[in-house]
């Protein structure tokens, strides 16, 4: 059926909310509005599925949302045990996000699934830790995470508490295409099968957390003196946060006027706290009250964005890069001080962030794994080592401001990113020296690396395709060099393969992905990647050099370089 028909028929369905038909009917002379809309589906990924909020096909809304958890409730129905065990579900702050809820627990109701809804928003890493606790056979995470608030998306889980794997989403993506007609799914919402998450779960989350704490007698001594600035950006973070933080009995400051639950977001341009200008409140909070630190956390709290002080008393936004070898640094340097750091102890980041982190690791004698994009990877390579005992997880990041120590969950947890951050000031605090003077220090013993990354935006119905295809044209494209740095190789994660400059071919055993990778001479890299999320073509840059004024020359050539061939 064609787009037009498609709208058409839905315009003429008496099973359309009458809200629905009126936001549709609104778009009747817009013929490229009803293209986006209904000229191609929602598609649902190995992270789920994320769209604008809207009515027809390729958008997110209730229908979509229902179809997306009848196809759910198949695969489960398939899964002994699973009815009795369910799925829990859990929301942010966003636009329907209580509804969509709501409305996949009915659909899995109807099944005969029984369902743990909590009762108010909760964060990803809390209803990750809900799954495994209460022992369920999924978790479904209704969030579009640091999307702008046009956004909404559906994350599945699998029982391991981590982003369902790739194999059980081609079940499920199956199941769901079998389903034509979006309206034809119904859902019992007023079931007796349909429970509030028990109370004691999170109670014990925050027990799991305080187990992770490295520096006691730190946060003693400075715990009750420390000038935190936090801001959950109107989204989940709010009360885990600053529950962890005032149970260890760090002081925190709070941005009130983005306490609010506001699905429109209306303090930031986008509650990405990736970005400076997402802060903004909390630092001008910090700069009147002369704080140390700035913390916010986007609407499903599983990023953390942090504001230092720099040498000069402004506040400087780290990078998650930067937060991620603090921290990395910070847990590997006083797990080997209290002699508690494991003999095989492993680190985990996606192959996009920092090279830093080899050198750190090789530093204290501890094996850096890389993984895709995605933290669903790294949840695998704990699982891997649970199963076999080979490595002991200590600490796990991505560049997008990702972080996790412990294994209570298996999806970034900001909330203990924020316990461990505002540790980690207290400990150089004793100290007498600032979190930045201790990034200057690591830059100074592992040599400067300057990261950066940037996106370009596609627009459209079909922006997904026409990203896959620049990636792809860019697989038969030799390049040489990169801003007069030599390429040694190439890594085609599509084809798990690493092609070095003189032809020799090697396998990069890492789960495939639509990613090209150009390792350039010194231990620089430039990498590009679809996003699995948003319309937008990523670029990273890692740039190894003698100081910052040094980097940042060698890292526009690179960018211009790299941008003229695509």
């Amino acid at each position: 059926m064609k787009y037009r028909e498609l709208y058409e028929s839905w315009m003429k369905d008496p099973r359309l909310t009458e809200g629905a038909k009126a936001e549709l009917a609104a778009i009747a002379g817009d013929e490229k509005e009803i293209e986006y809309r209904f000229g191609g589906e929602l598609e649902f990924g190995t992270a789920g599925m994320r769209g604008i909020i809207g009515y027809g096909i390729n958008m997110m809304n209730i229908y979509t949302v229902m179809r997306a958890t009848e196809g759910l409730s198949r695969y489960l129905g398939g899964v002994e045990g699973a009815s009795a065990r369910g799925v829990v579900i859990s929301y942010d702050t966003r636009k329907n996000s209580r509804l969509f809820a709501e409305r996949a627990a009915g659909v899995l109701a109807k099944h005969g699934i029984r369902v743990y809804l909590f009762s108010r928003v909760h964060p990803v890493p809390m209803l990750s830790y809900a799954v495994r606790k209460l022992g369920a056979a999924a978790g479904i995470m209704i969030t579009a995470s640091h999307n702008p608030k046009e956004y909404n998306g559906y994350k599945v889980y699998g029982e391991d508490g981590a982003q369902m794997s790739p194999e059980a989403t081609a079940v499920v993506v199956g199941y769901i295409g079998e389903i034509s007609d979006y309206l034809s799914v119904t859902g019992e919402e007023n079931s007796p099968l349909i429970l509030p998450v028990p109370e004691e779960v999170d109670a014990s989350y925050f027990d799991e957390l305080e187990k992770l704490t490295l520096s006691e007698e730190a946060i003693k001594k400075c715990g009750g003196d420390l000038k935190l600035v936090y801001t959950p950006v109107h989204g989940s973070g709010y009360i885990p946060v600053t529950t962890i933080l005032k149970r260890l009995g760090i002081h925190v400051q709070i941005v009130e006027e983005q306490t609010k639950e506001d699905p429109a977001f209306s303090t930031v341009a986008v509650p990405n706290p990736e970005y400076k200008e997402t802060l903004s409140l909390g630092i001008a909070l910090a700069n009147r009250v002369g704080a140390d630190v700035v913390f916010g956390t986007d609407p499903d709290s599983d990023r953390l964005g942090v504001a230092v002080k720099d040498d000069r008393g402004e506040f400087a936004a780290l990078s998650g890069n930067q937060v991620g070898i603090l921290l990395l640094d910070y847990i590997l340097t006083r797990l080997k001080e209290e002699g508690t750091l494991p003999e095989n102890a492993a680190v985990v980041k996606s192959f996009v962030s920092t090279g830093m982190a080899r050198a750190i690791c090789e530093d204290f004698g501890v094996e850096l794994f890389e993984t895709p994009v995605g933290f669903k990877f790294i949840g695998e390579k704990i699982k891997e080592w649970e199963k076999d005992a080979s490595h002991t997880f200590v600490f796990g990041f991505e560049e997008s401001c990702g972080y996790l120590r412990g294994t209570h969950a298996r999806d970034k947890d900001a909330v203990v990113a924020s316990m461990l951050c505002a540790e980690m000031v207290c400990y150089y605090k004793m100290r007498g020296k600032t979190v930045y003077r201790r990034l200057m220090e690591i830059y100074a013993k592992y040599g400067f690396v300057l990261d950066k990354n940037i996106s370009i935006q596609y627009k459209g119905l079909h922006a997904m395709e026409e990203m896959n295809a620049t990636v792809d044209a860019l697989k038969t494209r030799k390049v040489s060099a990169f801003g007069g740095l030599s390429v040694e190789a190439v890594r085609d994660y599509s084809k798990d393969v690493r092609i070095a400059a003189d032809g020799s071919t090697a396998p990069l055993n890492i789960p495939k992905c639509n990613c090209v990778y150009y390792e350039l001479a010194g231990g620089s890299f430039v990498c590009v990647r679809p996003s699995g999320t948003e319309p937008k073509l990523k670029l990273y840059f890692s740039v190894r050099a003698k100081d910052e004024g040094a980097a940042e020359k060698t890292l526009e050539a690179i960018r211009a370089d790299i941008c003229a061939i695509l």
